[in-house]
């Protein structure tokens, strides 16, 4: 009897089975076989996981049956990391990648990996940029390298024209996983009058929720209705900030700018003229506007025609630059009280109208603002000194 049954096993196990009757009469038998088969590699898996990389057996036990992850030895999954390794992974990184993407450790390497690492590593990029690159986003490793990768690459490559930038923008966004979606709203993007340098803007940033839209007719034309022309920069910023601030989180930022005595119109001018003051956080909003009005004593609605300021660095340009033009002001250096243009100039014009130009004083002024500057400013603000020294000798 039991040798019957393992004969049934081995023919019920066949696609191709010459005992079709088998299959009609006695169905429990290959689902007995295939549940048992199955139930002890996904045991096995279950157990790999929670021993080498640490899950829980809840988070093992779901992964498993998510991913479809089953083996009955380390054989398999010991190869894939050691590729890995071979490759220049650390183990944190190895680490990493298998909680991100689990589905790894039950592939070839050789047949689904390695045509993928050699693609990347043709492009001019570094071997060790390639591996930091896949490590944060493992899922790059997933489609089809000439269904999917090679078009998808191209088609960025077409637009960026460097082989660093697209790789980057590759991982960066991860079009990888938006398939022929990429493609298709690029197309639509050129046909409603959208340049190709700002396709290229959009895709050098984190745009993937404008290019994953389906809707990018809609909201090209939502955009050129509030006066955005779609040949220049500000278009994009527009275009990425309605795709990714929800309705919610826009309504509770125009009423931010409300407390501060902003109108719905003021709101609108200032976004027209800097579309990214909508990319603002709140907690910064409220910041900027905190120091314009209670501190410098200054009105809200001059920031209005100068949105850019609420982008600009509190701790490396804002501040420091206001402590410098309280010190002119003070000292009767200067009469205005425009705090508008010394804060939203370059560094370089900054210095040569605001600290050099007052030959006593420039020594005092300059301590005064790298005091104010944080520390990863300062390396910036020393080279624009010499700049400037150059400038007005």
């Amino acid at each position: 009897m039991f040798n019957k049954l393992l004969y049934l096993k081995c023919v019920t196990s066949t696609a191709t089975s010459p005992y079709p009757f088998i299959h009609h009469h006695y169905p429990f038998l290959l689902s007995l076989c295939f549940c048992t088969a199955t139930s002890n590699s996904r045991s096995f898996a279950i157990s790999y996981l929670i021993h080498n990389f640490r899950f829980s057996p809840e988070s093992a036990s779901k992964t498993s049956k998510s991913y479809n992850i089953s083996f009955q030895t380390s054989e398999k999954p010991e190869t894939v990391t050691r590729f890995f390794r071979n490759h220049g992974f650390s183990n944190i990184q190895i680490n990493y990648m298998v909680r991100k993407a689990p589905w790894l450790l039950s592939c070839d390497p050789c047949k689904r990996l390695l045509p993928k690492f050699e693609f990347f590593l043709s492009k001019d990029v570094s071997s060790s940029e390639i591996v930091d690159l896949i490590s944060k986003y493992p899922g790059v490793l997933r489609p089809s390298l000439n269904n999917h990768i090679v078009p998808t690459y191209e088609l960025i490559y077409k637009f960026l024209q460097s082989h660093v930038r697209t790789t980057r923008c590759m991982f960066g966004n991860s079009f990888f996983s938006l398939g022929d979606r990429l493609a298709h709203n690029i197309i639509l993007l050129l046909e409603n009058e959208v340049s190709e340098s700002n396709i290229a803007r959009l895709l050098g940033n984190h745009s993937k929720p404008v290019f994953a839209s389906n809707d990018i007719i809609k909201l090209v034309n939502e955009v050129k209705d509030l006066g955005f022309d779609p040949s220049k920069a500000t278009f994009v910023i527009a275009l990425m900030a309605i795709k990714k601030i929800s309705p919610s989180l826009w309504k509770e930022k125009v009423d931010t700018f409300k407390k501060w005595g902003w109108s719905d119109e003021a709101v609108s001018e200032a976004f027209r003229r800097q579309p990214h003051v909508m990319l603002t956080s709140i907690k910064k909003i409220n910041a900027v506007m905190n120091l314009w009005v209670n501190q410098l004593g200054r009105d809200a609605l001059e920031l209005v025609h100068c949105p850019k300021i609420l982008g600009l660095s509190m701790e490396k340009t804002i501040i420091p630059r206001a402590c410098v033009v309280q010190h002119l002001l003070a000292k009767g250096l200067r009469k205005s009280t425009n705090f508008v243009s010394p804060i939203s100039v370059s560094e370089k014009l900054f210095l040569a109208r605001f600290v050099t130009c007052f030959k006593e004083e420039s020594s005092q002024l300059l301590k005064l603002y790298q005091e104010k500057v944080s520390v990863q400013g300062k390396e910036e603000v020393g080279a624009a000194w010499g700049s400037s020294q150059i400038v007005n000798s």
